[in-house]
């Protein structure tokens, strides 16, 4: 690994612990010529499948784009970093399981319309307004309403941590 403060090759790992879910190392360096000491980030390289779009064409995952447009939903909502990066890490591995070489774009946007909906509930009537293509506020409107009978990302929270609490 170059040191990124004089380019020198000779660096050495001083400590290694895993990072986010598990699924990243978190490297501890020091260069030997500068001594100076950085942090690195090491994650798989996965043979992700493809993505079929609408259109037919066939183009690499990427899982900035999941993140991107959940950002894009979820702007100026009171939802962190780290709650996006655990979605979108569990999307990843849903399509990873899946054991599929090629999957529809709509698989994935399902996907992600779950995801937004246990985060937030604004965030997640935005993107199905782009997702779903509402056309006019009738489908917003039946969107809310279906929405409104279910419990709120916040309730649901709560009663997972009751059920875990009484499980133990």
């Amino acid at each position: 690994m170059r040191c990124p403060f004089c380019g020198a090759q000779d660096t050495k790992v001083i400590d290694s612990r895993l990072a986010g879910d598990g699924d990243q190392v978190r490297r501890r360096r020091e260069c030997g010529v500068c001594t100076e000491r950085f942090t690195t980030y090491e994650t798989p390289e996965l043979n992700l499948p493809r993505v079929i779009k609408q259109d037919g064409r066939r183009v690499p995952f990427d899982g900035k784009k999941i993140r991107h447009g959940m950002l894009r939903a979820l702007e100026k909502r009171p939802v962190s970093t780290t709650q996006v990066d655990a979605a979108v890490n569990r999307i990843t591995r849903q399509i990873m399981a899946s054991g599929e070489s090629e999957v529809p774009s709509r698989s994935i946007g399902q996907l992600v319309m779950h995801e937004l909906k246990s985060l937030d509930q604004v965030a997640y009537v935005r993107f199905a307004s782009v997702y779903r293509k509402f056309e006019d506020v009738r489908a917003f409107q039946e969107e809310i309403e279906r929405l409104a009978k279910e419990p709120t990302p916040e309730v649901r929270r709560q009663q997972r941590d009751m059920l875990e609490e009484s499980g133990n």
